[in-house]
């Protein structure tokens, strides 16, 4: 129940497992927005984000016959930082020319916006993080940013 106070827990913070089912349906808005945007711009996407291999979606591009992996970050409008995982980032510095960071702002089951963004990260983490907070802000601000209205 959202917005329960059970013993040692905090007025209005949501239940584990509401948050993870609204986390879900976040990331599901999230990537069928990103499917959506790639078949659209004739990229033939798949969904491989079951197989943890650093990136949610695999896109095609037919013309090139060159592979796109896409990690996409769903975040509801009030959200400021996203978490990337250690092995999201070394995907991304492993294949810089063929990686895109998509953040996405969804409003219940529908994306507001969608920003692809090239090169998002700098530098690998320390070895001993598993993951890596960042500010929404910053990530949009970097170079080569592309801003999609879906």
């Amino acid at each position: 129940m959202v917005g329960a106070t059970p013993a040692g827990r905090g007025a209005g913070r949501p239940e584990p497992a509401a948050s993870v089912r609204d986390t879900r349906h976040v990331e599901m808005v999230a990537t069928r927005a990103v499917l959506e945007h790639e078949r659209a711009r004739g990229f033939e996407p798949r969904d491989v984000s079951a197989h943890k291999c650093g990136y949610d979606v695999e896109s095609r591009d037919p013309a090139r016959q060159r592979l796109r992996f896409i990690e996409v970050k769903g975040r509801v409008t009030s959200a400021a930082t996203v978490t990337c995982t250690r092995n999201e980032i070394l995907t991304a510095l492993n294949e810089p020319d063929r990686f895109l960071l998509a953040l996405v702002e969804v409003e219940g089951d529908a994306a507001r916006t969608l920003a692809y963004v090239p090169r998002p990260f700098g530098r690998e983490p320390d070895f001993g993080a598993a993951s890596v907070t960042y500010k929404l802000a910053d990530l949009l601000a970097r170079p080569g940013r592309v801003e999609v209205h879906p």
